[in-house]
């Protein structure tokens, strides 16, 4: 595998806390890696030590093949980042925001100009291009700073929590431009709150418990690990009245039906499918974790 980001042993404390502790893990170039976890597990303080925005404790990493300690200035010049606070000047319409970006990243006058278009098209912004950005709603201003940080396509692009404020149509255009940049061979290493984007976007997950990699795994990896498919049968009221689980063949459901049908009563049967909710829940109890976590594939 060819690593875009590879991280050994990363720590970081703030006074007593300690955030991050002793993270292991790499990431393949083009490769969509999701770092998930509940609020205080890390994700943050990682992001920022990988841009080389916070001084790491102990451990070392590399990002794009450069390290982050000794080689900050390697690193930053083949990143972007879009962090959970939108980083745009509200005294610019948002064309003038994209197009200054764009000319400090080295772009000349008319293709700054192309690229601010494009990008305010894309991130659904035309109508507003010309407006001040202090008139905009906080979903607007989320979409001009995501738009910002694809002005240059980077080596690596990290996200913390991009799609946070944004509605349903734009979340789903953002997803099919991160999956547009992974084709082309950006890496891509984001933070979410939302579990389904990360089962929709991601290659591999891993799940972030007291600063440590509780789980890792592809999503497909990670939901079997908490189970296969179960049968379950609601009342008519809507309330679970039973669930079996199955392997998921024909015959095996079958045979959770006929058991179902034994009991006598009446209701709903649906399939239930083992999510990344199922993953999230069973990894962040508060429960000993064995170190070093076993990938899954």
């Amino acid at each position: 595998m060819e690593t875009a980001i590879e991280v050994q042993g990363l720590r970081k404390a703030f006074g007593n806390k300690t955030v991050v502790d002793g993270l292991d893990f790499a990431v393949a170039r083009g490769e969509v890696f999701a770092l998930l976890g509940p609020n205080g597990a890390g994700k943050t303080t990682t992001i920022n030590i990988l841009t080389t925005l916070t001084a790491a404790d102990a451990g070392s990493a590399r990002v794009a093949g450069w390290d982050i300690g000794t080689q900050a200035i390697e690193v930053r010049r083949r990143i972007s980042l879009t962090g959970q606070a939108a980083a745009v000047d509200d005294a610019l319409s948002a064309s003038e925001n994209v197009v200054m970006f764009a000319r400090l990243a080295g772009l000349g006058r008319a293709a700054a100009r192309r690229r601010a278009a494009d990008l305010i098209d894309q991130f659904d912004l035309t109508d507003a291009a010309s407006r001040m950005v202090r008139t905009f709603s906080g979903g607007m201003r989320r979409r001009l700073d995501l738009a910002l940080s694809f002005v240059v396509t980077p080596e690596v692009l990290f996200l913390d929590e991009p799609t946070t404020g944004l509605d349903t149509r734009s979340r789903r255009r953002l997803w099919d431009i991160i999956r547009m940049l992974a084709n082309a061979g950006t890496t891509v290493f984001l933070t979410t709150q939302y579990l389904e984007e990360a089962d929709q976007l991601a290659d591999r997950i891993a799940v972030l418990h007291d600063g440590r990699v509780a789980a890792l795994g592809t999503p497909a990896a990670l939901k079997a690990r908490v189970g296969g498919d179960t049968v379950e049968l609601h009342d008519r009221r809507g309330e679970l009245h039973r669930q079996i689980p199955t392997d998921g063949t024909v015959a095996d459901l079958r045979r959770a039906l006929d058991l179902l049908d034994e009991d006598g009563e009446d209701g709903t049967v649906t399939l239930r499918r083992p999510t990344l909710d199922d993953v999230f829940l069973a990894v962040t109890v508060a429960a000993p974790i064995d170190h070093p976590v076993k990938e899954l594939a």
